[in-house]
């Protein structure tokens, strides 16, 4: 679909993010519990030093080694 790209990677992480440019919804890995059944927070925000930017810098540091699916096969 133009405009979505997907990228994979093996990095071990804590939680799922999903971005949509300043958007983010954060997914909060509990153990012991499906994914499905954890709590998904939506955070926005512009600011520095803020949740957003630390979620955001943290997407970008995986989404920067990640691979994209179209050549992971």
């Amino acid at each position: 679909m133009e405009g979505i790209e997907v990228r994979l990677h093996g990095t071990i992480l804590y939680n799922s993010i999903y971005r949509a440019d300043n958007d983010l919804l954060v997914n909060l890995h509990a153990y012991g519990t499906r994914a499905s059944d954890a709590p998904v927070v939506y955070i926005t925000g512009n600011e520095p030093n803020s949740t957003a930017a630390t979620y955001r810098d943290s997407f970008e540091r995986v989404w920067a080694c990640a691979v994209p699916a179209a050549q992971s096969g």
